[in-house]
């Protein structure tokens, strides 16, 4: 490394050291449980902390180091196998607001992705309307070719965002390869890969031409929901750098009073978030992975509208039916299913017996029904649901996190428009739907109809994997060998390769 930069990656990690220690972040920290080479440091960080630092000192400390370290808070917040319970409620405070940079430089980086003047892409182009670490928003107004007018939000990237992001992240990379390095207790939280997957993370969300293909995306997904909708991409205006969407004119949810003066059900409010959350995850496989209040609105009818789709979640079928299962099972308080589900889904080994994670499972539902309806959570149940797992050697999933996680936030958004409503009520008829539809008459036909056309392209591919296999077996006749093995070998190696050839046929028609 550069000598310069490397004086500056250690000025950048004494000042993060600094910042996290004079919030308090360290005052909790064990001295007993720490390595015995760390202990110095964690007195000196005693000796600096403010004397009352309060609740939410490791959300601050993170905040005031920048945009890099709040992602990063963010995605440990998803994390609780790692940071613990205690930590990720403290990262969960963390917001995602930055002071807004001036018009002239958005205008400079959309003149930059069109090559082209503003005025030839916008008719109006306003001031911003809110700012994250990434990107911020503005109002525009476009002409379209019939010379009608219409209003979009125009989302540009913060500039030399990216330039922050790497230095940070190379800063991170280096932090984490000296702990895994030379602190074996922090080589299980495998700091390394965290980093990793948040760089890769941050440089898709970067990208607003898939973030607006996940816009589009969803909006396909949702465009029969009659209480949902996605503004749609505007994509003559959108590039790596500039996201143009509709504009869309709804009332906030975090806007109580407007709500309330708009006559808007709060409780049928409450109902569709959790409803349209458990609809995309289970019928689509595709949500919203990022869906706070503040990434949504309500129109005058009453629909539920959804921004920002730099964070996306994604379930295949297996994935869909184990959550289905599982909360079906807690619903009904079949928990034998639930086990079973979870040795289907291949999330438990089997040498652990069924019996016996089905009464694990039931130490967590049984609670649940004797309690009323607002002091039942499906984001905690999940939790202890997956703190019961670990215990069976269940391995962490990334997706099954980052739906814990969404569903954590989606919960918190319904309660908060309704404290007393019945999540399972609520529920229920989403789940119940989809399973009846999955494993009835229509869902057993659409299992035929894929199993058919898996058979078609195994046969349309068979002519040519046939013709491979012939090849092979006329090199293998070919090859030199001894005399008196010669024919005896060939043979031998054409059977051979017809078994396999077999074998893979046989694979792909199961």
């Amino acid at each position: 490394m550069n000598p310069f930069r490397a004086l500056g990656a250690v000025l950048r990690s004494i000042r993060a050291g600094w910042l996290l220690a004079r919030e308090g972040v360290f005052a909790a920290v064990d001295p007993a449980v720490a390595p015995p080479e760390a202990r110095p440091a964690l007195a000196l960080a005693r000796l600096v902390a403010k004397r009352n630092p309060g609740p939410g000192a490791l959300s601050r400390a993170i905040t005031k180091l920048g945009p890099s370290y709040v992602k990063l808070g963010q995605f440990l917040a998803t994390r609780a196998d790692i940071v613990g319970p205690a930590v990720m409620r403290d990262l969960e405070a963390l917001q995602d607001r930055m002071p807004p940079f001036p018009r002239a430089e958005a205008a400079a980086v959309i003149e930059a992705a069109f090559g082209k003047s503003l005025d030839a892409i916008f008719v109006a182009f306003g001031e911003p309307v809110a700012a994250a670490s990434i990107a911020q928003v503005h109002r525009a107004r476009v002409r379209e070719a019939d010379g009608s007018e219409r209003d979009v939000a125009v989302k540009v990237l913060r500039p030399g965002v990216m330039r922050r992001f790497r230095r940070d992240f190379a800063d991170m990379y280096a932090r984490a390869q000296l702990a895994e390095r030379f602190l074996p207790e922090a080589r299980r939280l495998k700091p390394v890969e965290v980093v990793d997957t948040l760089a890769r993370s941050v440089k898709i969300e970067t990208d607003f031409r898939l973030e607006a293909a996940a816009a589009s995306e969803f909006a396909e997904n949702v465009r029969n929901d009659p209480d949902f909708r996605v503004p749609l991409v505007d994509w003559d205006r959108t590039a790596q750098q500039v996201l143009t969407t509709d504009w869309i004119d709804a009332i906030a949810l975090t806007d109580d009073a407007a709500i309330a003066a708009a006559g808007i059900d709060r409780k049928g409010l409450a109902r569709t978030v959790i409803q349209s959350f458990l609809r995309h995850a289970l019928r689509d496989g595709f949500f919203h992975a990022d869906m706070h209040q503040g990434n949504l609105f309500v129109d005058r009818e009453g629909r539920l509208i959804a921004v920002d789709f730099g964070i996306m979640g994604r379930l295949d079928l297996k994935q869909r039916t184990f959550l289905a299962e599982i909360l079906y099972g807690f619903i009904v308080r079949d928990y034998e299913r639930v086990a079973i589900a979870h040795f289907e889904a291949g999330y438990v080994p089997r040498s652990h017996a069924v019996a016996d994670f089905a009464q694990a499972i039931r130490a967590i539902g049984e609670p649940i029904h004797s309690r009323t309806a607002d002091q039942i959570s499906m984001a905690k149940l999940l939790t202890l649901l997956f703190e019961i797992t670990a215990l069976f050697d269940m391995k962490t999933r990334t997706e099954l996190v980052m739906l814990q996680k969404t569903m954590v936030v989606v919960e918190g958004v319904a309660r908060r428009l309704d404290p007393r409503l019945d999540m399972w009520t609520t529920a229920e008829p989403v789940v119940r739907g989809w399973i009846e539809q999955r494993l009835g008459p229509r869902g057993k036909i659409e299992d035929v109809g894929r199993g058919l056309a898996a058979l078609g392209r195994a046969l349309a591919d068979g002519p040519q994997l046939l013709e491979r296999i012939e090849r092979l077996a006329e090199r293998a006749e070919a090859a030199p060998a001894p005399a008196p093995e010669r024919q005896g070998g060939a043979r031998w190696r054409t059977l051979a390769l017809w078994a396999i050839a077999l074998a893979l046929v046989w694979m792909a028609l199961t």
